[in-house]
């Protein structure tokens, strides 16, 4: 209904300072507010997500605050001089922490914030679903995407409408094939793409079943190869392994041009659904009522059905059982599951 926002701005300033999968999460609904109003943004987020909106039909710009700006006195400057500069905008907050907050107050322009389920989140952390049924209906009602969706509308917006975007320009895709071509790949056969890392210890795969998936991707006669960045060594050394050869937009070209990939609840999943890649997602710790699960038609995700599910926000809480729950997603599950896409 065109009067409800036509008084409000057509530029606006978007506020996601972090993580990584967050600020990539954001893209689909830049892009739906761009083509349905008309709205430009200039996007604050920090310089290791910047890259994330490179050619984005509705990004004007990129704001980095520095290392300098993050701490109070300092982001108290920053947030003032942004105010100032973008006076007439509106802000629209997905990141709802004390730094966004107190922008917003210092803010010229309408405000708009996500609402973060802070409630039902704690409560699912306490009790757990089977103890606290309400709180997990409300979180798995709406994924991430359709959570900042309600900052703009009043009801969230289809999943499909709202998954991510990022666009490639034709000399990073031929770079990328390049880079495979030179890790003994034939471009043309789409392989399979595995990123076997992750920021929390609680969300690895285990390396054992790194190395069986690949083996058995071998006997296929299905190609692989390995990307991601890391300060461990990669489970799978060797030629066709891309481990911090790749910056993040490489990457994307990398899984664009794949047959699917294999990677636990972590960033580069939600690259392969900003690419249109199928994704298999291995979920353990964490729940699809954290909202981070992937939304591409064609993706699959992997979790074992224990009660104990979810312990922890982003798989960083150590875990008491000898048998974790990533470990019981097998090799053979994820092998027949790669099978199946097409």
């Amino acid at each position: 209904m065109p009067g409800l926002h036509a008084s409000l701005p057509t530029s606006w300033v978007v506020v996601r300072l972090s993580a990584l999968g967050d600020a990539i999460l954001t893209t689909g609904l830049l892009h739906l507010l761009h083509q349905e109003r008309g709205w430009t943004f200039t996007v604050l987020t920090k310089p290791a997500s910047s890259p994330v909106f490179a050619g984005h039909p509705a990004v004007e710009a990129v704001a980095s605050p520095g290392l300098k700006d993050l701490g109070p006195a300092g982001w108290l400057r920053f947030a003032a001089g942004l105010a100032k500069s973008h006076a007439g905008h509106g802000l629209l907050d997905l990141h709802g922490t004390l730094r966004s907050r107190l922008l917003s107050l210092l803010w010229r322009g309408p405000v708009r914030r996500y609402p973060k389920f802070s409630l039902e989140r704690r409560l699912l952390s306490l009790l757990g679903p089977g103890r606290a049924p309400g709180a997990a209906a409300r979180l798995a009602e709406f994924n991430v995407p359709q959570r900042y969706s309600l900052a703009v509308f009043p009801q969230a917006r289809p999943r499909e409408e709202l998954r991510p975007r990022l666009f490639l320009a034709p000399p990073v895709l031929a770079q990328a094939r390049e880079t495979l071509a030179r890790a003994g790949l034939d471009p043309g056969r789409r392989p399979v793409a595995l990123h076997p890392f992750a920021t929390h210890p609680g969300k690895a795969w285990p390396a054992a079943h790194w190395r069986t998936l690949a083996g058995e991707l071998d006997k296929a006669e299905i190609p692989w190869f390995v990307l991601g960045q890391s300060a461990t060594p990669s489970p799978l050394p060797g030629p066709r392994d891309l481990t911090n050869r790749t910056d993040l937009r490489q990457a994307a070209a990398l899984i664009s041009l794949s047959r699917c990939l294999v990677t636990g609840d972590s960033g580069p999943m939600h690259l392969g659904t900003a690419v249109g890649t199928p994704v298999v997602a291995l979920f353990g710790p964490t729940t699809v009522h954290w909202g981070f699960f992937p939304s591409g038609g064609r993706d699959v995700v992997l979790e074992p059905d224990l009660p104990c599910r979810p312990c922890s926000l982003h798989g960083g809480r150590g875990c008491g059982r000898p048998d974790p729950c990533m470990a019981a997603i097998t090799p053979a599950a994820v092998l027949a599951a790669v099978l199946r896409i097409p």
